[in-house]
């Protein structure tokens, strides 16, 4: 993950970025808990990223961990020639700095 966070809290992405989230008309969810996830949102885990991002320039909500709500919009930038021993998807541009999942409560 880009953001280095552990995934060990449930996250999603979602088309909808100006209304709530929950009512995207396409969303795919990982849940921490088995059956927790919307029964009509896709898997993070078993859809492709071809599938949930068909287009150039299309753009999702990444929402990790639902009580934080840590919200990100990721854009599918463009498509380019395979480099071999480069993993994918990888992130082209980033705006800010990622939170700390963890910070140190010294700190706060």
């Amino acid at each position: 993950m880009s953001f280095d966070f552990d995934l060990d809290h449930a996250c999603g992405f979602y088309s909808a970025l100006t209304q709530s989230y929950r009512d995207s008309p396409e969303k795919y969810e990982l849940s921490a808990e088995p059956g927790e996830s919307d029964p009509g949102a896709g898997s993070v885990e078993h859809t492709p990223v071809a599938t949930a991002f068909a287009r150039v320039g299309k753009k999702m909500l990444f929402v990790f961990n639902y009580e934080d709500e840590w919200c990100f919009t990721i854009e599918f930038m463009r498509l380019g020639a395979k480099k071999p021993k480069t993993r994918y998807p990888r992130l082209i541009v980033s705006e800010g700095d990622a939170p700390d999942q963890y910070p140190d409560m010294e700190d706060e």
